[in-house]
């Protein structure tokens, strides 16, 4: 301890601030011996604010959303154009897209809402949209076994879908089976 601290008489002190206390408890603004960074002090008997929750109508719009959202991604399912090629299956792929947007939109909206289960299934659906896109893409930029072409050929005829699995070879009949060939 130094000798300017010896010398100091705490209980003066606190006495002090006790009486600065007692007297500026009716003002707005912090005593002058108060730091400049430190945070006022609050009201005698007022409560602090409770943390509001979300407001009912963000929730029922975080599920419209959602739902929305689900049903374009189930309804993509049954998409009713060949998208084998060319201008159908840039078509495709952009609602793939916009089922990979619906469900970013609604996880934001789920998370800021607090609701678990709506952000889980908005997870699923993002995931359901990069499904649908690699079903697409991946055949197309040499990762899948079978080759897909971007572009349609010049005899104007669009191909269908690609299939991701080659088809099973062909039985042959029981009756030009050697016996005891099964």
């Amino acid at each position: 301890m130094t000798a300017d601290q010896k010398a100091r008489d705490w209980d003066k002190e606190l006495a002090q601030i006790d009486k600065l206390i007692a007297s500026g408890a009716g003002q707005a603004s912090p005593p002058a011996a108060a730091p400049a960074g430190a945070p006022a002090p609050a009201p005698r008997g007022a409560a602090s604010p409770a943390p509001a929750g979300p407001r009912p109508r963000a929730v029922v719009f975080t599920w419209l959303r959602l739902l929305l959202g689900l049903a374009v991604g189930v309804g993509i399912t049954q998409w009713p154009y060949a998208r084998g090629c060319g201008v159908l299956l840039f078509g495709y792929l952009g609602a793939v897209a916009g089922v990979i947007v619906a469900g970013l939109w609604s996880t934001i909206s789920s998370w800021r809402t607090r609701s678990g289960f709506a952000h889980v299934l908005s997870l699923a659906l993002v995931c359901w949209g990069a499904v649908l896109g690699a079903r697409e893409l991946l055949p197309r930029v040499g990762y899948a076994r079978a080759r897909a072409t971007w572009l349609c050929p010049v005899g104007g005829t669009t191909p269908p879908s690609a299939p991701a699995v080659p088809a099973a070879p062909a039985r042959t009949p029981a009756a030009t089976q050697p016996p005891g060939a099964f």
